[in-house]
Order: structure tokens, then C-alpha cells, then sequence
């Protein structure tokens, strides 16, 4: 199979030279022109990504120091930056190479073979779900809206789980209960509600959003945002 690069870069012709010339070289890829759409494609599950440090809304800097402790493959900084603090600075917010332009594109090619090469750290890639700058990260069962991390109870975390997983589809609060309780359960579904009200009190207060929306007489989804 494969490896799959994600290239970020908030100019559409950059990212589109990079994803034919690395596709003629034998690698899947995918591409962001900002870090929101960068965030959203990180449930791919990237074995690589290049990214552009000067973009309009985060800058490639803190998109890595965001995205770092959830995602654990290489990241190659490509960027018209070329002094010393610059590539010092790249490397201490979590980059593995960094890369000026111009460049050439067999240099870039390299670097992306060998650090696919050596790293092993793919292996062990931590699974994500992502939406609108929100990041759950399914392994250590948190959540977290930039660096902050939003608490949540087990069940809450749930339910947060099931409805992203299948986001824009409405759910009735038992197939809620039944998914994240079990068929064999003995309850109220009506539990539900409470739980939903907390999960978006929690997240309005710490996002200003509302991430679940209400269908009046049908359920809950989570909206894709």
C-alpha cells in the first residue's frame, strides 16, 4: 500500500505541483490550503505531511504544536522562511526537516523517502476525529479545542464519539442509548438529553459552538461543520 502525504499549503498551485509530482513518484496524497482544512483531514491518517509555514489563518507553527501530540507521523516544514531561528523555531514546535524555497523537487522527494524510511513511529498512529478545530483523539479518550482540553465523563466521551463517527445523521435518543450502553441494558433513555445538554455546555463554553444540533421529534446529530 501506499504511503499517504498530506500537503498544506495556502497557495493551490503549490499543493497541486507537489500532489502530481509525488504521485508520479508512487505516493497517495491529499491536500489542505489552510490549517482548518489541515485539522480536518488528520482522520486520514497521514504517514507523512509537508507543510507550509505562512498561512493566513494559523500559521504552519502552531498548526504543528496543535497537532503534534495526536498525530505521530514526520513533518516536513517547506517554507520561503530561511533563517536559522526560523528553522531552530520549526524544529522546537515539532517538525522533523525543514526545507527553504525554491527548491528542488527531487530534495523534497528525497527527504520524504527517508524519513518514510526510518520512521516507525506510523506504526503505532493514534486515531483521530476532527471537526472544526475540535480534535478527539480516540486513543487517550480526549478532547481537546487547540491546547485546551475540554473534560468529559465517560459517557459523554461516548456519545461525542458515536455521534462524530457518523456525523450529519440524526439519532433518536434510544438508538443513542442502545449504541453507547448496549442492546442488553436496563435504563432510561431518557438520559440522553442530560448528557447532551452537559457535552454542549461544555463545548460552547470553551469554543463559543454548538456542535450538536436538536431535530425537533427525530434526535441528535452532530453537524458537520
Amino acid at each position: 500500500m501506499a504511503y499517504k502525504i498530506l500537503i498544506v499549503d495556502d497557495e493551490k498551485m503549490m499543493t497541486e505541483l507537489l500532489s502530481d509530482h509525488l504521485r508520479d513518484c508512487g505516493y497517495d496524497t491529499i491536500t489542505a490550503n489552510c490549517s482548518r482544512q489541515a485539522v480536518e483531514m488528520l482522520p486520514k491518517q497521514p504517514d507523512l505531511i509537508i507543510l507550509d509555514i505562512n498561512m493566513p489563518d494559523m500559521n504552519g507553527l502552531e498548526l504543528c504544536k496543535n497537532i503534534r501530540s495526536h498525530i505521530n507521523c514526520p513533518i516536513i516544514f517547506v517554507t520561503a522562511r530561511i533563517s536559522e531561528q526560523d528553522k531552530i523555531n520549526g524544529l522546537q514546535y515539532g517538525g522533523d526537516d525543514y526545507i527553504t524555497k525554491p527548491f528542488s523537487l527531487n530534495e523534497l522527494t528525497a527527504r520524504v523517502a527517508a524519513h518514510l524510511r526510518r520512521d516507525e513511529r506510523n506504526k503505532g498512529r493514534t486515531a483521530v476525529l476532527t471537526s472544526n478545530n475540535l480534535i478527539v483523539n480516540l486513543s487517550e479518550r480526549a478532547v481537546f479545542y487547540g491546547n485546551t482540553v475540554v473534560p468529559f465523563s465517560k459517557r459523554e466521551f461516548d456519545i461525542i464519539e458515536f455521534l462524530m463517527t457518523n456525523a450529519n445523521q440524526v439519532f433518536d435518543k434510544e438508538r443513542i442509548y442502545e449504541a453507547v450502553w448496549g442492546y442488553d441494558a436496563e435504563g432510561d433513555s431518557n438520559v440522553i438529553k442530560e448528557h447532551i445538554r452537559k457535552i454542549r455546555g461544555k463545548l460552547n463554553e470553551i469554543t463559543g459552538q454548538d456542535y450538536i444540533e436538536t431535530i425537533w421529534g427525530v434526535g441528535y446529530k452532530w453537524k458537520r461543520l
